[in-house]
């Protein structure tokens, strides 16, 4: 990897293994990342968080170089709560009860999910450039649906998606990070960029972000309906790129005040993957909100 860190990959109890990275002294951060990336996206964002607190970043299961189970019909092995699941699990084994959550696109839903579930143990929560899952499935327009068209393609029956992505790995995830992300592929590092074309050329990772998007669509969705009742309630940081796709065509502060009950809101500029593109004032910027809720309980 082209950043120094602690390799603290792990066997669950569940015999899952998470593929994880970690730096730093103090409180704990546990960091996720989106599709279709890998951990080595926070690789210039967590060195700089390290310097107050121990950051944790992991790949999602079935994603970078965590395990990746073969799909179930419905794809219910890859659901959001499954993944919090393991990383809920991860972090207590690494002996941090508490932690601060923050992910980005995919793993920003994790994230949101393992706020509901694990309530007792997040001490902050920040979601990066996402609408929750429950809203953007009972909003999508025609133009949110023009840019997020690949929930609709990546969802169909296995093995029709993969089987056209492996044809063509890179034209297919090239095409997602330069579609949403409002810039050329230059804005990525060269060496995340590496670390992502060869995580997403592994046929059992495509079969897995299928299921992923797959599950979403037929077991988040339902897991979200029966949690509407249940708000967030820790410190919640909604953060979004100003010229992405969610700020065009969301209120995302009216949307989020739904689900959550303490939000704070934070634009950044570009597109959905301003965290690549602007690593140093995404750092900052979170450093800054972090330190604000460092001393918070969880609820």
């Amino acid at each position: 990897m082209f950043y120094e860190f602690e390799d603290i990959s792990c066997v669950l109890p569940t015999g899952q293994r998470i593929a994880a990275h970690a730096m730093g002294k103090g409180p704990a951060v546990l960091l996720l990342h989106g599709f279709p990336q890998t951990k080595a996206m926070w690789a210039k964002v967590a060195p700089l968080l390290a310097q107050n607190f121990r950051v944790v970043v992991a790949d999602l299961r079935g994603y970078g170089d965590s395990d990746k189970p073969k799909p179930t019909d419905n794809a219910d092995n890859y659901s959001f709560r499954l993944m919090g699941q393991d990383m809920a699990a991860l972090m207590q084994g690494l002996g941090h009860t508490y932690f601060h959550l923050i992910g980005h696109d995919r793993g920003g839903r994790v994230a949101h999910r393992m706020a509901l579930d694990y309530s007792a143990r997040i001490t902050s929560l920040a979601v990066l450039d996402i609408v929750p899952t429950h809203a953007l499935f009972n909003s999508f327009d025609r133009h949110v649906a023009k840019a997020y068209w690949h929930w609709f393609f990546l969802s169909q029956p296995a093995p029709f998606p993969q089987a056209m992505i492996e044809a063509a790995p890179d034209m297919f995830f090239e095409t997602c990070l330069t579609g949403w992300g409002k810039a050329g592929l230059s804005v990525f590092d060269p060496a995340a960029l590496a670390d992502y074309r060869r995580a997403w050329r592994d046929k059992a990772t495509i079969a897995a972000m299928c299921a992923d998007y797959r599950a979403a669509a037929l077991v988040d969705i339902l897991d979200d309906e029966q949690s509407l009742q249940t708000k967030v309630t820790c410190p919640t940081l909604v953060y979004y790129g100003a010229d992405g796709v969610m700020a065009q065509h969301y209120d995302l502060g009216h949307i989020w005040s739904d689900y959550a009950a303490n939000i704070t809101l934070q634009s950044e500029k570009g597109g959905h993957f301003f965290i690549d593109q602007y690593p140093h004032e995404v750092a900052k910027k979170l450093l800054h909100y972090l330190k604000q809720n460092e001393s918070a309980l969880p609820a």
